[in-house]
């Protein structure tokens, strides 16, 4: 992913934003030179065609979706895709926590029946963790794993 595509999936987090306009995006991600005004537009675009940005609610705003966010996610970032009622994933929560909290790392759930795309993908296999933006783990968590998992993290 190039700088400013990556620039443009950031913002979001430093604005604390779920939602941003062309305008935002273009102020924050590439300042006030012509050519790099185009150059968010121009990467909005490709976001948009490659899954990473949604149009979201009118005029020129986008969301990131959640293969956005988990491109961006931080070695130490853990997300947790799970489902009401899924004894696997209260068993991968009950494992995680403790090494999660060792770590400081930030541990975000996601339920995927709040997602249309996440459903169609993850139904079968939940519980499934993402350790940043790579997948750690799928159906069970082995706890030694996981912490060597995010002993690696950022490495």
């Amino acid at each position: 992913m190039d700088a400013i595509s990556r620039r443009i999936l950031e913002v979001y987090d430093e604005l604390a934003q779920e939602r941003l306009d062309l305008h935002a995006l273009m102020e924050f991600a590439g300042g006030n030179e012509p050519s790099k005004r185009e150059a968010v537009v121009e990467a909005v675009e490709l976001l948009v065609r490659a899954g990473y940005l949604e149009p979201a609610g009118g005029a020129d705003f986008y969301r990131r979706s959640e293969q956005g966010l988990i491109a961006v996610a931080g070695p130490r970032d853990v997300t947790l895709y799970t489902r009401p009622g899924c004894h696997l994933c209260d068993e991968a929560r009950a494992a995680m926590l403790p090494i999660v909290r060792e770590f400081d790392a930030r541990l975000r759930e996601v339920n995927i029946d709040t997602d249309e795309e996440l459903r169609e993908l993850y139904t079968n296999d939940v519980p499934v963790v993402f350790i940043g933006p790579r997948e750690a783990a799928r159906h069970r968590v082995d706890a030694r794993r996981f912490r060597l998992g995010l002993e690696n993290a950022g490495k």
